[in-house]
């Protein structure tokens, strides 16, 4: 009996994918776990194996499609000698792995409380064909073609029918179009042509796709607030010069793993600041896993750093160094980077001398790093010349208080300017 071929969920969120690339063709035997596919995640693109042994009898869907919902059908592998003229094909997808639709209830609407149509009507809006001679009138005049029901709902709700543009036949303006028409109105602007038509157009990735929905999840679901604190480095700098002159280039500790460090020792000193959202309940991690911002090829991932406040600064270096090579390489596995209970993002590299992150739900915080810039500071009444750092925190106020917060980043700041203080 032949198997159809599944889309694998490859993490616990995954609800659909994008089959981005075929490494077998219809023909082929393949054992179990041999490599079959190429799953563009939102976050990573991922090999598939064979679970059984057999012969790709069929592909069902094609390289580079998209929205492929999880448990559906991709392809059939025909087994025990099996010929595919000899098996009936159900490429359908099963009802839990098809897209929920918005169903909306007419009853609760008020939008949509109208006068009861008159069958004509009805019939109208569900046919809605043009007929010969509108079709000639189109031609020479200007028109606008609408069903009854369109018309009704365009009066009411004072739309000009002039504005839209019609999905029926020929152009036809249906009841869909009037519903739609605000959303068609946010866009329209793009519709202007443009003074220098010299751009691009490119398919918004799943992963980019996901990090828009994420981000404006988290800025309109979570009430950020923000801090920020101006951290003297040089005794970090010092401190890593030191760590690095005895490596004999074995390996190198950047600022970066140091402030993982940091980061990880002040969430141990102040625990209410590692936690996390979860509407009935806020979670307090135990561990610092420190999601660290990774910029790949079309968008951005965050690789996570478990258990840092048991890793040395080698040990964290080595691992940051391994992960963001997978990350840039699509090769990140979902327990590489789903979970962490707190967030670092690093522009400092970048020159950006302060900027304010968006927290990556459902944590509570996540710290903006600045460049490290030589500026005039007093100290005793005294003008003198030091490296300093602004870093900002960003606090979910569900989970943070503001107290909260601002403990943190003087913690952080006093491990920042005294390094050693981290081996306590």
């Amino acid at each position: 009996m032949s198997i159809n071929i599944l889309m694998p969920a490859l993490s616990p969120t995954m609800e659909e994918g994008t089959l981005a690339k075929w490494l077998v063709k219809e023909g082929d035997k393949v054992n179990s776990g041999d490599l079959i596919a190429e799953i563009e995640t939102d976050k990573a693109t991922m090999e598939v194996e064979a679970v059984d042994e057999g012969v790709i009898g069929k592909i069902l869907v094609s390289e580079g499609q998209e929205s492929i919902q999880v448990n559906q059908p991709i392809a059939v592998l025909l087994i025990n000698g099996e010929k595919l003229s000899e098996i009936v094909i159900d490429d359908n997808i099963p009802e839990e792995s098809k897209p929920k639709k918005n169903v909306v209830n007419d009853t609760n609407n008020e939008e949509n409380d109208l006068p009861s149509l008159s069958e004509d009507e009805l019939v109208s809006e569900k046919t809605s064909f043009i007929q010969k001679d509108e079709v000639l009138n189109t031609i020479n005049s200007n028109r606008i073609f609408a069903t009854p029901l369109a018309k009704r709902l365009a009066k009411q709700r004072d739309i000009d029918l002039s504005l839209l543009t019609g999905s029926g036949p020929n152009g036809r303006v249906l009841k869909i179009d009037i519903e739609n028409f605000k959303e068609e109105k946010k866009s329209q602007v793009y519709n202007i042509p443009l003074l220098n038509n010299n751009s691009e157009l490119i398919k918004n990735s799943s992963m980019r796709k996901t990090i828009a929905e994420r981000l404006v999840k988290s800025k309109n679901e979570a009430p950020h607030f923000y801090l920020s604190i101006d951290c003297n480095i040089e005794q970090l700098l010092k401190a890593r010069s030191t760590i690095n002159s005895k490596a004999n280039d074995n390996y190198k500790i950047s600022v970066n793993d140091m402030i993982i460090k940091a980061a990880s020792a002040t969430l141990l000193k102040v625990p209410k600041a590692n936690a996390s959202w979860e509407n009935e309940n806020t979670r307090y991690f135990k561990n610092t896993d420190i999601s660290v911002a990774v910029a790949i090829d079309g968008g951005l991932i965050t690789p996570i750093i478990k258990n840092v406040e048991f890793k040395g600064l080698l040990e964290i270096s080595n691992e940051m160094k391994t992960l963001a090579q997978k990350a840039k390489e699509g090769k990140l596995k979902p327990e590489d980077y789903i979970g962490g209970s707190f967030s670092i993002s690093n522009l400092g590299m970048y020159g950006i001398k302060e900027f304010s992150a968006v927290i990556n739900p459902p944590q509570g915080c996540i710290l903006a790093i600045g460049v490290g810039e030589q500026r005039a500071i007093v100290t005793n009444n005294q003008i003198s010349i030091a490296t300093m750092m602004t870093v900002t925190l960003s606090c979910d106020h569900r989970v943070v208080d503001g107290a909260v917060g601002a403990e943190y980043l003087s913690k952080f700041k006093e491990f920042i300017e005294n390094p050693s203080l981290m081996l306590l």
